[in-house]
């Protein structure tokens, strides 16, 4: 009996380990759930993404839009420094004064352009910071839209270009375009700066003339002694040359004309 009931008490013991082992046994053995399949990545993983919704706001130009518009500024600007500021007198009549004085190289075209940028920059300074008070700084500090910083920055510019222009070439491209008398604040741009181009052009010819009188004087002078001495085969700008050299020493010319030129637009 003994021996029977130890068997017994084995067996007992033996099934209630084997009970609480089955589950996990099949736990175990039981394979884990497979994780959420991750998104295909593409063939190539470095990928750039550039947003350009532009802003909601009422009066904002959208982000796309300014950029086009400053790459279209960027690649207008000289057109913009020629057309609308005193460069086109300051650098013609400079290129006369160089071929009056009979000196095609002397100064260079580098030194004329760039005399004339600095001397551009130095007479249209007030006008720019006029643009930068009124239109650029409301506008980088969020009081302004694009659009009225774009309105602001015109009115300084066609202040200027209105007294360089002539009426009669204002209304000349009033009555081209098909306007109805406009007053002078209301003119608009495409008028304005057409106006102004030709009216600079004429103003730098008739300076230009100017400067070419006493040299021509000078020329005539030359030949007539050339002449009378029977010099025929005397060149006579190799004589005149350094007559209108030693005058225009004499007389300070350089000075004499860019004073006039910044006189010009003065008055």
């Amino acid at each position: 009996m003994s021996a029977l009931r130890r068997f017994l008490l084995a067996a007992a013991v033996l099934a209630a380990v084997f009970t609480t082992a089955a589950p996990a046994a099949r736990a175990q053995a039981q394979p884990a759930p497979a994780p959420a399949a991750a998104p295909a990545q593409p063939a190539n993983p470095f990928h750039l993404s550039i947003g350009l919704e532009g802003t909601s706001q009422t009066g904002q130009v959208s982000v796309a839009v300014q950029i086009v518009i400053i790459m279209t500024l960027l690649s207008v600007a000289p057109s913009i420094v020629l057309m609308m500021t005193s460069f086109t007198r300051i650098v013609i009549v400079l290129g006369f004064m160089r071929t009056a004085l009979g000196t095609p190289s002397a100064p260079s075209n580098q030194i004329i352009v760039g005399l004339s940028l600095f001397l551009t920059f130095f007479l249209m300074g007030p006008v720019f910071d006029r643009v930068q008070k009124e239109a650029l700084n409301p506008y980088l500090d969020g009081k302004m839209t694009s659009v009225e910083a774009v309105d602001r920055a015109s009115i300084p510019l066609k202040e200027f270009m209105l007294k360089q222009t002539r009426t009669r070439d204002v209304e000349y491209f009033l009555e081209l375009g098909g306007y109805h008398p406009t007053a002078v604040r209301d003119l608009p741009m495409r008028v304005v700066i057409p106006a102004f181009v030709i009216s600079e052009l004429q103003t730098s010819f008739q300076m230009g003339f100017m400067l070419f009188l006493p040299f021509l004087v000078i020329d005539f002078l030359v030949s007539s002694v050339l002449m009378a001495l029977g010099m025929m085969m005397m060149p006579p700008t190799v004589v005149a040359l350094p007559l209108k050299l030693l005058l225009f020493v004499l007389v300070d010319g350089w000075h004499l004309v860019v004073k006039s030129l910044m006189q010009s637009f003065v008055t």
